[in-house]
């Protein structure tokens, strides 16, 4: 039956769901097992699902369109002219948001030259990598908070194991270590950067505390 003179039905639609069940599989292990789990940050997961399921269907739809030169050229023209004002993406969260577009494009585009266990491969490879490099010591996500402390006389080197356990008490966070700033003698305060890992924090402790960028007085 056609609607239009377009079948209303043809095979490769079971290929497309089969296909894209694979890739929503892949991106929710890289996303929600791999990323959430160091991260503990929701601010990007719609991001990685909506752009990789966009990015699946255009590659899957494109493939089966005979595009002339001209069209072509056209479509990446379009693309050059927009702009997106959006806030600045931090590095590893790009990596990701590559990441999850390279496998859309892969699980989409697969031709019958791809086996199976090639397509698994690539898939395999890139959710395997960045939750092994996210496992490592040195590659751990480390963020960073700014607070004013007023408690002058433990921001000595002979008290920090003090100064250490009265931040962690007043923030609720785990930290792993701080950098003493600008010291103002006229206000009796210092600035102090504390460094947290937060997938060691729990969801009460990185959602509960509320310490500013610029600085919040403690």
């Amino acid at each position: 039956m056609e609607l239009f003179e377009v079948p209303l039905y043809d095979d490769d639609f079971i290929k497309m769901i089969g296909r894209y069940a694979i890739n929503l599989f892949v991106v929710t292990i890289l996303v929600r097992v791999v990323y959430y789990k160091r991260s503990r940050s929701k601010d990007y997961l719609f991001t990685f699902y909506m752009l990789s399921t966009v990015v699946f269907f255009i590659c899957f739809t494109m493939k089966k369109l005979e595009l002339e030169l001209g069209m072509a050229m056209g479509l990446f023209a379009i693309f050059g002219v927009l702009r997106y004002r959006t806030d600045t993406m931090p590095i590893r969260e790009m990596s990701y948001l590559f990441t999850v577009i390279g496998l859309g494009v892969i699980n989409s585009l697969a031709n019958l030259k791809v086996s199976w266990l090639e397509l698994i491969t690539a898939n395999a490879v890139l959710t395997a990598l960045p939750a092994w490099l996210e496992s490592l010591p040195l590659l751990r996500q480390e963020s960073q908070e700014e607070v004013l402390y007023e408690k002058m006389e433990l921001v000595h080197p002979d008290r920090y194991d003090e100064l250490l356990a009265d931040l962690e008490q007043r923030t609720g966070l785990s930290i792993a270590r701080i950098e003493i700033g600008k010291i103002d003698l006229v206000r009796d305060c210092v600035t102090i950067t504390i460094f947290y890992h937060p997938h060691q924090q729990s969801v009460q402790d990185v959602n509960g505390v509320n310490v500013s960028r610029r600085g919040r007085r403690l």
